[in-house]
């Protein structure tokens, strides 16, 4: 089940490996929540006007321009309320949109693409515990409980070969599990797929950093190296043995990856420094140098959000 490079192709293959997939798997046995009991969290998707330049860099790798999920990223205040920011066309960001409330309790906040149109159609959230899913102006839904086992969770894009993106969640004791999406917001049972993932205080990921067609994560380890870990398709083993690609990432105290900030077609890294500046690393599609040399982005004030996704 290997995901073909393309948003074009990855349309075409939903239907049918979504289908394979849901009568091979078991399903979280969770239920939603009553529209009575549903948190009042909102959540509205802040819209990207910016079109890409339809210029692709990468026509010897076979990519072309849209392969890159393009979202704003978004953060979260002290205060709970929500904030977009999408890539503006120039490289950069536009000014921030209000984009919800009600997220001051929320652990981890991710969002997901969930039929492979090149854009995420609302958030995951873990919040007293429970992992919960809202769709871009809808309510939240809950898929899970016992998600307070978790430290970290997140939406690294498509890594077990379907068409919806899948969710990450790592325990306390550095395991690292897979949870497929069925392109509703509900997931299957979970899949462990590493150990010792500890040693990570950041991993992110949306999309293909090294030309394949595969979706890859990064993660940056105590001492400040960036590792990558290429995607393999299969979500019995979506990764390959790392690859160190970068020092000194102790300066960031965040580092996201929301998908193609510049509008290249390729999947771009944003890091936060400890003084509240704002840095792109945007991809290159070369999986020995993933990304090429920062640019700021953002001159201060981002140490406002306590999380950014």
């Amino acid at each position: 089940m290997v995901k073909s490079s393309g948003l074009k192709a990855r349309r075409a293959v939903a239907r049918g490996t979504v289908a394979v997939l849901a009568a091979a798997l078991v399903a979280a046995g969770t239920s939603a929540a009553s529209a009575a009991d549903a948190p009042s969290r909102t959540a509205a998707q802040a819209p990207v006007h910016a079109q890409p330049s339809g210029v692709s860099k990468f026509g010897a790798t076979g990519l072309t321009a849209n392969d890159a999920q393009v979202n704003a990223l978004y953060g979260v205040d002290g205060t709970g309320e929500l904030w977009g920011y999408p890539p503006n066309g120039n490289g950069g960001l536009d000014s921030r949109i209000d984009s919800g409330s009600g997220w001051k309790s929320s652990r981890f906040i991710t969002q997901a693409d969930q039929d492979a149109d090149g854009s995420a159609d609302g958030l995951w959230d873990v919040t007293d515990g429970q992992l919960y899913w809202t769709a871009w102006d809808g309510t939240p839904t809950l898929i899970g409980n016992g998600w307070n086992i978790y430290n970290r969770v997140l939406s690294a894009g498509n890594l077990g070969g379907a068409a919806a993106d899948d969710l990450l969640a790592r325990d306390s004791s550095g395991v690292l599990y897979l949870y497929l999406g069925y392109g509703t917001g509900k997931l299957t049972s979970r899949y462990k797929v590493g150990s010792g993932w500890n040693i990570y205080t950041d991993i992110t990921g949306k999309g293909d950093l090294t030309g394949d067609g595969k979706d890859d994560i990064v993660a940056k380890d105590s001492s400040g190296v960036l590792w990558l870990y290429k995607g393999t398709g299969d979500y019995k083993a979506p990764f390959t043995s790392r690859t160190k690609i970068g020092g000194g990432w102790n300066t960031y105290n965040s580092i996201v990856s929301v998908g193609d900030i510049d509008l290249d077609g390729i999947t771009d890294l944003v890091a936060r420094d400890t003084t509240g500046a704002l840095y792109l690393y945007k991809g290159t599609g070369n999986a020995s140098a993933p990304f090429a040399s920062r640019v700021k982005i953002g001159s201060g004030g981002w140490n406002t959000y306590r999380l950014l996704f």
